[in-house]
């Protein structure tokens, strides 16, 4: 690149000029969680990644950043026996809320809420064998 201007054009437009060719850009919508912007340039919508360095190191080693807070779908971590179903479908749950307890390894382990929701539907069931990665809770 040789030369960048950005002109702020009302609440959500850019004017921007590279290399002397002049380029409109309006913001139509930004997602934080997701770390994306939806963009018109030139007319043509684009979604876009916004990556800051350390979300490029963590990629290039192999990692992916945490995506807990946004899970919709609970599942078993572990084989075990569900031993108890804390909540129902339409409930109200709270991060940090136990929604089931499962055994495995003659350890109970309490699955807990991983953010504030509803809950969705239940295909856990009280004395069920399960495998890991079997679909236990969902939630809106």
């Amino acid at each position: 690149l040789k030369s960048i201007d950005i002109i702020k054009n009302g609440k959500d437009g850019y004017h921007v000029i590279i290399n002397q060719k002049s380029i409109t850009v309006r913001v139509l919508e930004e997602n934080t969680e997701s770390k994306t912007l939806k963009i018109s340039l030139n007319h043509t919508v684009f979604t876009i990644k916004i990556e800051n360095p350390i979300d490029q190191l963590v990629k290039k080693m192999g990692f992916s950043v945490g995506n807990t807070k946004v899970l919709n779908n609970i599942k078993a971590p572990m084989p075990g026996i569900i031993i108890g179903v804390e909540v129902k479908e339409g409930d109200e749950v709270k991060e940090g809320d136990t929604l089931l307890v499962l055994e495995a390894m003659k350890m109970e382990n309490a699955i807990s809420c991983p953010k504030n929701s509803k809950v969705k539907s239940v295909f856990a069931k009280k004395g069920e064998t399960v495998e890991k990665g079997k679909l236990l809770i969902e939630l809106l």
